[in-house]
């Protein structure tokens, strides 16, 4: 069965298992950021392992759902859990999400993630509006293949669109929040964080925040023409002159920390678009 036969047997079977649900914006949670889900009032959710191709998130911070529901006053429907490279999955099954959120209806897509920050400005639990990113140090590019969905050499001027962009910084001024940054994002494959070499090299390369997701998704939701906002919450500091070991319970309680700004952002953002 081809890429596209299986990207519209998920759409038809969520179609099916939500009576036709519409979504108009699709969300992505990363790690320690589930809090947006309280907002959301529910209408569905499906079980990852449940949908036809979708593989499952094995990270155990990451719930595996799909759900379907109301947020500021609009559709939405949001993973719950995202898919990484890292846990061995391929590029097409990592981005097979965001090509289905594509077919079921959605016009806009969020992405959040936790990340390392790199500029010195920065500080843990900070916010970090991305408005571009670095792909290249990748493995695997999602786009490569067969083009089945959007442009074969989609533009990247400006990946990240800029109305959405001042949107936010707009809410975040309206609702007093200061700690927020913008920057650029560099993926890498992980699960290994960075050593003080690598980090020293990726700020030279120039970039403010690193992380082991977001990219791909945005990658292929830019080429079938999906506007795109994406935002980091900064977990924990890759400065190499200070660094200090990464501990998980001290980049969740920092992402746990600043997850309420977060929220408020995106839902305000929803329900303005």
């Amino acid at each position: 069965m081809s890429l596209l036969d299986r990207i519209n047997q998920a759409a038809d079977f969520l179609q099916k298992s939500t009576d036709n649900f519409s979504p108009q914006f699709g969300i992505i949670l990363g790690t320690g950021l589930g809090g947006l889900l309280k907002e959301i009032e529910v209408a569905y959710e499906i079980p990852y392992a449940d949908i036809p191709d979708f593989v499952e998130a094995t990270v155990e911070f990451h719930p595996g759902k799909l759900v379907f529901g109301h947020l500021g006053g609009k559709k939405v429907v949001c993973m719950s859990g995202r898919f990484h490279y890292y846990e061995g999955h391929s590029m097409e099954q990592v981005t097979f999400p965001v090509r289905v959120m594509k077919t079921l209806g959605i016009e806009r897509l969020f992405i959040s993630n936790a990340s390392g920050g790199m500029n010195p400005d920065f500080k843990e639990s900070d916010l970090m509006i991305i408005n571009d990113h670095i792909a290249l140090f990748l493995p695997e590019n999602p786009l490569v293949g067969e083009c089945i969905m959007g442009d074969r050499f989609p533009d990247m001027s400006e990946p990240y669109d800029q109305t959405m962009i001042d949107l936010a910084k707009t809410i975040a001024k309206e609702e007093g929040i200061e700690r927020m940054q913008e920057g650029v994002y560099v993926s890498v494959s992980g699960p290994n964080l960075e050593t003080k070499a690598e980090y020293r090299l990726l700020r030279m390369v120039g970039a403010d925040a690193v992380g082991m997701s977001t990219v791909p998704e945005a990658l292929v939701a830019i080429q079938m023409a999906l506007p795109v906002f994406a935002i980091s919450v900064i977990t924990d500091m890759g400065i190499p002159e200070t660094l200090q070991k990464a501990e998980i319970e001290k980049i969740l309680a920092a992402a746990f920390k600043a997850e309420p700004s977060m929220t408020l952002i995106i839902k305000e953002m929803v329900s303005r678009l």
